[in-house]
């Protein structure tokens, strides 16, 4: 039985700030379903520890750097696979967010922290540990885990590595000072090391060594290979193609299911949609919006950054909700976006509500409430909330970028007649480009019939990890 090593800085439902997490609490299950003897390795963070059902057990100590860690392991709750935990003060001695400080800001010594959880995935996969197991194959995740893959050409018997962009515009990127004091070998400061313009980047640690480079769509594939979309390291990627492969994240289908969701009053499934209109309607009153069933409900769950498309969204909201339409946001992000939509909220609380906060439970009860989902990120590596959105009836608004030019089907008469549309898509990266979509989607709404169909399509998707594991599978045997 062939050994994987799957390694990350987050993992649902352990810890999660983003979509990194989905995969990593999804993917690595799968995998061990279809064959693999797996194990996951996280940071051993404070929150994390202190959400265990119960106490982990001590697997192993090992040397790193000149002094003693230790391996905690437990389970990934709801599941049989084993989670080793990386425990150090510089993730267990504080609380609260993996990356940042309170103020939003990245720890900062978020080098050493990381490459500690590099330094522990690089011995585990080289040498003889207490752990009593070695894998055969090492899979990293972005830049918190790219020292890894290159710390493994220190060794000749090294696994077959493989590394993930899950968003290639965070590269860990550090300044050379950090690279001296972290004492990392010499020869990795070049061009084809993790030297990126005059500073050092972990991200490339992954991108240069492994033997195959994977990310998230196919489409994302392509852009990361040419500017903007390669942030510098286009060169290298299209250099590396033959190394690189887009494979569409899945979802969890018992997680992400309408008709057994555990959060919503109103179960539902692409023959019992009307069921669909309960969930709107309790929403709206949880949140004190006007009861309106005349009017589309938009959603939006994400991060309220630039990346996500506030600065398409903000100048044409009122626009949307003259349509007339309500919109629901769920998020947190830059302060300056915050603000505004509290701001806007506020002039019209009957037909707008901002919820600023991560909150499970209410984003699947925006998913299975509103009628249109809004998604138009500038650039989006795959996104999962238009998959959510597609499995809940709830057509996504996209923009024609990455995981979502893969995975959303535009509404036009073409793809009607043939049954294939799942959305509505836009090409330019502007405010009335969405609003158009928008306005598309609000009159296709108030045909019913149509509606529905387009909800079955959607709902009729499949975007399981049973499909991308598989494509996981062959890489590692290739």
């Amino acid at each position: 039985m062939e050994k994987l090593l799957f390694v990350a800085s987050e993992a649902y439902p352990l810890v999660k700030t983003g979509g990194l997490a989905d995969v990593a609490g999804c993917l690595p299950e799968v995998l061990r379903q279809k064959g693999l003897d797996v194990r996951l390795l996280l940071p051993a963070y404070a929150d994390l520890l202190a959400n265990l059902a119960s106490v982990p057990e001590v697997a192993a100590e090992l040397e790193l750097a000149g002094e003693t860690v230790r391996i905690l392991q437990t389970r990934l709750p709801g599941t049989p696979l084993t989670t080793w935990l990386l425990e150090h003060p510089l993730f267990s001695g504080r609380p609260g967010n993996p990356y940042q400080d309170e103020q939003g800001d990245p720890w900062p010594d978020n080098a050493d922290r990381f490459l500690l959880l590099s330094r522990a995935a690089a011995l585990v996969s080289t040498s003889d540990t207490a752990l009593a197991w070695r894998p055969d194959i090492l899979h990293c995740n972005d830049w918190h885990t790219g020292p890894a893959i290159a710390l493994t050409q220190l060794s000749e018997d090294r696994p077959r590595t493989v590394f993930t962009v899950h968003n290639l515009a965070h590269m860990g990127i550090f300044d050379r000072q950090t690279f001296d004091r972290l004492q990392l070998p010499e020869h990795l400061w070049q061009e084809r090391g993790l030297e990126y313009y005059d500073q050092c980047s972990f991200m490339k640690g992954g991108l240069v060594f492994a033997d195959h480079i994977t990310t998230v769509s196919p489409t994302y594939a392509e852009e990361i290979c040419h500017s903007p979309g390669g942030m510098g390291l286009e060169g290298l990627l299209s250099q590396s193609r033959d190394r690189l492969v887009g494979i569409v994240n899945g979802i969890d289908n018992d997680t992400w299911d309408p008709s057994s969701d555990p959060f919503l009053e109103h179960t539902y499934d692409a023959g019992s949609l009307d069921h669909k209109v309960g969930n709107k309607s309790r929403l709206q009153q949880t949140l004190g919006l006007a009861p309106r069933g005349d009017v589309p409900l938009l959603g939006f769950v994400g991060r309220l950054v630039e990346q996500k498309g506030l600065e398409l969204i903000l100048p044409v909201l009122e626009q949307m909700l003259a349509l007339p339409a309500q919109l629901v946001v769920l998020g947190t992000g830059e302060s300056v976006y915050e603000q505004r939509l509290q701001e806007m909220a506020a002039a019209q609380p009957d037909s707008m509500a901002v919820v600023l906060a991560y909150n499970e439970s209410l984003a699947h009860n925006i998913e299975a409430a509103a009628d249109i989902f809004l998604m138009p990120s500038l650039f989006e590596p795959c996104g999962l909330n238009q998959l959510y959105s597609l499995r809940y009836g709830t057509l996504p608004v996209v923009r024609e970028v990455g995981g979502l030019a893969d995975t959303v089907v535009d509404v036009n008469a073409q793809t009607l007649a043939e049954s294939t549309a799942t959305g509505f898509v836009f090409r330019q990266p502007d405010p009335a480009a969405l609003l158009g979509a928008v306005q598309r989607a609000a009159e296709t709404w108030h045909d019913e019939a149509t509606w529905r169909q387009l909800q079955r399509n959607a709902m009729g998707q499949d975007f399981s990890w049973q499909h991308s594991a598989n494509r996981y599978l062959e890489l590692y045997r290739s």
